[in-house]
């Protein structure tokens, strides 16, 4: 007898599947259209390999579902993607939108893993891990052999060991500024990264959509995204430090949709409940209060822009529910 025999998933392994196979069944149908216009060879190696992952994780979570008796989710499937429809972003692109994914994958597993406790599930969660930690430095290492990687700033290094004198290490609101700490910096360049990513998608999902409900909606993304990547920028530019490049140039003009509005708009979802995430860490790891309360307004636009895609949705009948714990005073009434 296995030791999950008998024993049924918690919450958060109910939870954290469902969402993990939607996810998993989109990068299926985006990586499919990858793989059938990449031209490098290196590169279609990689997208091969994010491939391979993804269609194993969907595999894995249909046969933890099957031995439960769940439904499987419908996630999205050959009728969402058009592999014969033209490409949207360029080969470097497709390299960079995997190591994205791998660095979205190792904070998602990462956070549910801890909270699993069947042994199917831990095995799972631990195999997606390695998996995206694999991916994520295949990936680097073929950005950095191209010439495509962008790296966080650099610092001098210390020269001794200090201790903070004053209380106003903390400030940033008035007067004297201190320097943005190393961590700080970190966050403000992968937040910018983010949303240079999320800003061209937008560009081409715009293009390509076929809702004028949902070509307004990225043209919206697109507007945030640019707005906090020139926030998050200005702080780097006061410290004459360098801005994470554009991937704008990397997009094509191509008007025939590779993808179904309800992959895009999931994708988006994804995007913004990342870039939520994001934006919590690096308030807990920006420790001037002038950054921190940005992250904390920044944050509020992408929550209520997360609830209008959200709405275009459930109007559209686009939105799976989400496993729910059971409404005790509904079956009372009953």
């Amino acid at each position: 007898m296995t030791q999950h025999e008998n024993i049924q998933l918690t919450s958060a392994e109910l939870a954290a599947l469902h969402q993990n196979y939607l996810g998993d069944t989109m990068s299926v149908c985006v990586l499919g259209h990858f793989l059938e216009t990449v031209v490098d060879q290196e590169i279609k190696t990689v997208v091969e390999h994010a491939l391979e992952i993804a269609l194993q994780h969907v595999e894995d979570i249909k046969e933890i579902f099957n031995k439960e008796n769940i439904p499987v989710p419908i996630g999205f499937t050959v009728q969402d993607v058009n592999k014969h429809a033209p490409r949207l972003f360029s080969d470097p692109f497709y390299l960079s939108y995997i190591k994205h994914m791998a660095r979205g994958g190792l904070s998602i597993y990462g956070f549910i893993q801890p909270h699993a406790f069947r042994s199917d599930v831990l095995s799972f969660y631990s195999k997606c891990l390695h998996s995206a930690i694999e991916l994520n430095n295949i990936a680097t290492d073929l950005l950095q052999k191209k010439g495509l990687a962008v790296r966080p700033a650099y610092i001098p290094y210390p020269e001794k060991n200090e201790f903070v004198q004053k209380q106003s290490f903390l400030s940033g609101f008035m007067g004297d500024k201190r320097p943005l700490t190393g961590m700080e910096i970190t966050h403000l360049y992968a937040n910018i990264q983010t949303n240079k990513l999320g800003e061209a998608l937008a560009i081409c999902f715009s293009q390509v959509a076929q809702s004028n409900k949902v070509r307004k909606y990225f043209l919206r993304g697109k507007e945030i995204s640019e707005k906090h990547i020139n926030v998050f920028s200005g702080y780097l530019r006061d410290e004459n430090l360098p801005v994470p490049m554009t991937w704008n140039h990397e997009v094509s003009i191509s008007q025939e949709a590779p993808f179904s509005d309800k992959l895009m708009m999931f994708h988006f979802g994804l995007m913004n409940f990342s870039g939520s995430g994001n934006y919590g860490m690096s308030v807990a790891a920006s420790q001037r209060k002038d950054i921190a309360a940005i992250y904390g307004r920044l944050n509020g636009e992408i929550l209520l822009y997360a609830e209008d895609g959200a709405n275009i949705m459930i109007d559209e009948g686009w939105l799976e529910q989400p496993p729910l714990a059971a409404d005790r005073n509904d079956l009372a009434k009953k």
